[in-house]
């Protein structure tokens, strides 16, 4: 079974094919850090137009690397949600009418699915059940994953994501877009004892996250300082999101008695976040995994394999090829528990 992927949730446009015996056999991705960089953040109308100038080149591109065609795909699998809506309708649209050209099912796939799944396209991928630690630019979960489409959320974020904090962070450093990465170039030159800052919510006896406060911490630790001693600041707050993660990490791996943590999302690309998570939970007997570095940010190889693994389940497979592949939805708000629900319909 051969399927295509296509994300288009944001601000890159990714687009990847899936065979059951070949594994990932192509994949692209354009990303519009430049296009966005002059505003300091993500402008929708703008990604929306400029996945519509991209996601068709994209497409044709990577079925030659694939060695493929059109007509050889078994299905067409697009992100519907949550995400920009007009990003997602380039995505859905351009999905639904290639699969009713070729007569063959589009479906919708979850985007934090994809995240949470992307792990498993590693080279020793982790078994079910394992925890999940979700780390992309707007969220910041813990999730148990049981198995695929039975997940439950454990923890999450009450304010401001890690992604977010960082590129807010890294906005107040006065570093370029995008800025999570930046601010971990930046922090590699620093010294992250040199200032205390707060660790909020690590001793709360939950799985709940919170970085608002600590973006605050150091807004007014950057009013106080000099620009040479930025980089030291940059260290410091990296290590208090890290230790936070790694602590709530051990302790949702003690309370669901799962022996396996995944990392994705973009902040799963962190260095020093990978260092610490493997050097404090390896020793405890733990086993940690992340996806490829390349399949840490939104891409279309994540939709693609998640897309595959549902048509593994024969209920889902005549279920699909019951109902007419014209039409579809997107889901801009798309809670993860509903989309599960909507899968076991």
């Amino acid at each position: 079974m051969r399927i295509l992927g296509i994300e288009t949730s944001c601000d890159e446009t990714g687009v990847a094919v899936y065979d059951s015996t070949q594994g990932l056999m192509a994949e692209s991705l354009h990303s519009q850090v430049a296009l966005h960089a002059a505003y300091g953040g993500v402008v929708p109308e703008l990604a929306s137009r400029d996945h519509i100038r991209y996601l068709v080149p994209l497409i044709e591109q990577t079925l030659v690397q694939a060695h493929t065609t059109l007509s050889q795909l078994d299905a067409i699998a697009y992100t519907a949600g949550p995400g920009l809506a007009g990003a997602l309708l380039v995505g859905a649209s351009v999905a639904t009418a290639l699969a009713t050209a070729e007569n063959i099912p589009a479906f919708p796939v979850h985007h934090l699915e994809g995240h949470l799944l992307s792990p498993l396209l590693g080279d020793d991928p982790p078994d079910y059940p394992f925890v999940a630690l979700l780390v992309s630019g707007g969220h910041s979960q813990f999730m148990a994953i049981d198995s695929l489409g039975h997940y439950r959320l454990l923890g999450e974020s009450v304010d401001d994501a890690a992604g977010e904090a960082f590129d807010k962070t890294a906005q107040l450093l006065g570093l370029p877009y995008p800025g999570g990465p930046a601010l971990a170039q930046l922090a590699e030159q620093g010294r992250p004892e040199r200032f205390k800052l707060p660790r909020p919510l690590l001793h709360s006896g939950d799985l709940q996250l919170s970085f608002s406060g600590l973006k605050t911490a150091v807004a007014q630790l950057v009013r106080a300082q000099q620009v040479e001693d930025y980089a030291d600041i940059a260290a410091s707050f990296e290590q208090a999101v890290v230790q936070v993660l790694v602590h709530k990490a051990q302790r949702a791996l003690e309370h669901t008695g799962y022996s396996q943590l995944v990392v994705a999302g973009g902040v799963g690309a962190n260095r020093t976040l990978r260092r610490t998570l493997a050097h404090t939970l390896s020793p405890l007997g733990f086993r940690v995994s992340f996806p490829p570095s390349a399949l840490c940010t939104d891409n279309g190889a994540m939709i693609a394999y998640a897309g595959w693994c549902h048509l593994q389940s024969p209920e889902f497979l005549s279920r699909l090829k019951a109902s007419p592949t014209p039409g579809f939805t997107i889901h801009p708000r798309w809670d993860l528990a509903e989309y599960c629900q909507s899968l076991r319909l």
